[in-house]
């Protein structure tokens, strides 16, 4: 036992020689109980002021190598500023302010390794901000500076492996005094830096990201209490336009509460689709088919439009997709519904009903292959597993073509060795865009491996691949990599528009959203963000197809396999 114990105690000191390392910053508490900064009235001309402070907060943050050495707790470096700076009256006296910030944390030593950015970038630094402002040339030159012999190497704050950005040492705060505005403040700071620095997408927002930061400044420091604070940030991260994105522990607006059935928006409506909890099925008079006009007295499209601006979404399709999940949803236990139904307009209280007494979040475990009538192939991915692909192969070879379905998720990470099947050579189909943390802002494009063929075997009938807004991330990926093959159709409607790993931000007040951290091109460079997997061929359900119980993507799909 002593002999084991001494092991241990080695181990462990071997372990933190080699792994642990204590930094300066992690000292620093001045400030765990609150910035105590006071804020003067909120005008234009301090707006313009803490939308440059941000922005060189931020720069300072990612680039100056004491910071990104871990040398200094850099939220805290902001309360330290900031009460001197929302005194300053004038131009030079800002500049002044901070220079002299910079200055406090050391001379500069020259870096010999920095290098410039290469003109094939795909994102290069932007510095419009620094050109683009009234600032001193004393102060220009020394942002310049710093940038010429920016951090290089291991960083306190992030780091970056297999494409994937970590943010790192960002505190939670978990009790964060809700009223505090420094906090608040520096809630928006963090977030739009990790988005100026590191986001792979930051030049596909609907705003030009450079705008935003002013934009949201008032909003943060008026917010009151808990519930708005959360929402001035959600609607922050929505300008992402990233699907990838959403806000913990509030999620999106909404209540406790489910309606007994999925509804979706089809032709501009929102339909019931699917009941969740059928045994109450016949007792409704509200069936699969109707549509839903009117919740406690609000049409849908008031509805949709109040709460558009609380959904990151990269584009509509995935927007609605997510209104449609959360609009029936409420703490009060029924809610006041007008719908359509074969032509007659009629009203019912829909009784709701708590989660964990409804179906809403299905396992499956069904095969994730067959065979349909007249020899075709079908799989479906919301079941698929790699350990199956011999008996798929072994059983779907010979079929006159194969249908794939991507309407319900993926359940495992299958485009090189589902791929395999449908190429006869190595074959590109996508390429990826990375962060640089040597040169914060820097994305460049880093090839991928392609697909090769599974041995001899190569699938040589049509594959037809359906798509929809449920298609998302893994599943774009994956239906890029299968639409590599040579006889390939996809059909369906527009997918997510968000490819690409998805990455965690931790922001004060112990909120956790996300962002796509690496891009995901085709090998042309041609965007999938946003736009998504766009199909050869649209199809879209009916609202007739959907009361007669019918999948017309399906059906169409055994048409283009058939010829007919």
């Amino acid at each position: 036992m002593k002999k084991a114990i001494i092991f241990v105690s080695i181990f462990l000191t071997t372990f933190c020689f080699s792994f642990c390392q204590s930094y300066p910053a992690e000292n620093d508490k001045e400030f765990d109980n609150g910035s105590n900064i006071v804020f003067p009235e909120i005008d234009n001309r301090l707006i313009e002021n803490l939308d440059l402070l941000g922005k060189l907060w931020g720069f300072l943050k990612y680039n100056h190598p004491e910071i990104g050495d871990g040398k200094y707790n850099w939220d805290y470096e902001l309360f330290r500023i900031l009460p001197e700076y929302l005194k300053v009256n004038n131009n030079k006296q800002r500049d002044n302010i901070l220079l002299a910030w910079i200055n406090k944390y050391g001379k500069i030593p020259v870096c010999k390794t920095c290098k410039k950015t290469p003109p094939e970038a795909y994102l290069k630094p932007d510095s419009s901000w620094v050109e683009a402002s009234n600032m001193s040339k004393p102060l220009k030159n020394k942002i310049q500076e710093i940038y010429n012999n920016r951090h290089q190497g291991k960083h306190y704050y992030i780091s970056i492996d297999n494409f994937n950005p970590t943010f790192l040492n960002e505190k939670p705060y978990v009790n964060l005094p809700y009223s505090d505005q420094g906090f608040r403040l520096l809630t928006l700071y963090r977030f739009w830096n990790i988005i100026q620095y590191f986001s792979p997408y930051r030049n596909m927002t609907d705003k030009k990201w450079n705008n935003v930061l002013v934009e949201y400044i008032p909003k943060f420091l008026n917010a009151k209490g808990k519930t708005e604070y959360e929402l001035t940030a959600l609607q922050l991260i929505a300008e992402m336009n990233d699907t990838h994105a959403g806000l913990m522990p509030i999620g999106k607006p909404k209540g406790k509460k489910f309606a007994p059935f999925r509804v979706r928006f089809i032709e501009n409506q929102l339909v019931v689709i699917e009941f969740v909890k059928p045994q109450i099925q016949e007792s409704l008079d509200i069936k699969v088919g109707d549509v839903i006009t009117h919740i406690s007295g609000k049409s849908v499209k008031q509805i949709v439009d109040s709460l558009g601006k609380y959904y990151p979404a990269s584009n509509n399709a995935s927007k609605l997709r997510d209104i449609a999940f959360n609009i029936l949803r409420s703490d009060q236990p029924s809610l006041d519904i007008q719908y359509n139904s074969d032509s007659q307009e009629k009203n019912i209280l829909l009784q709701l009903y708590q989660a964990d007494s409804l179906n809403l979040f299905p396992t499956y475990d069904e095969k994730c292959y067959k065979i349909l009538d007249g020899n075709i192939g079908y799989i479906t991915l919301r079941s698929i597993k790699n350990s199956e692909f011999p008996i798929i192969i072994k059983t779907l070879l010979d079929t006159r073509g194969i249908i794939i379905d991507f309407r319900n998720g993926v359940s495992e990470y299958v485009p090189y060795s589902l791929g395999s099947l449908f190429v006869s050579k190595k074959t590109p189909f996508a390429k990826v865009t990375s962060g640089n943390i040597d040169n914060p802002g820097e994305f460049q494009f880093a090839e991928i491996p392609p697909i090769n063929p599974w041995g001899d075997k190569t699938f040589m009938g049509k594959l037809v691949i359906i798509v929809n807004e449920n298609t998302q991330s893994q599943g774009e990926f994956t239906a890029m990599a299968l639409r590599a093959g040579a006889n390939t159709t996809v059909i369906g409607s527009t997918t997510a528009g968000t490819d690409g790993g998805a990455r965690q931000i931790i922001l004060p007040g112990n909120l956790k959203t996300m962002i796509t951290g690496y891009g995901i091109f085709y090998p042309n460079g041609k965007q999938t963000q946003r736009i998504g997997i766009v199909p050869d061929i649209t199809v879209n359900p009916t609202i007739e197809g959907i009361k007669n119980g019918k999948d017309e993507v399906l059906e169409k799909a055994i048409k283009i396999i058939k010829n007919e």
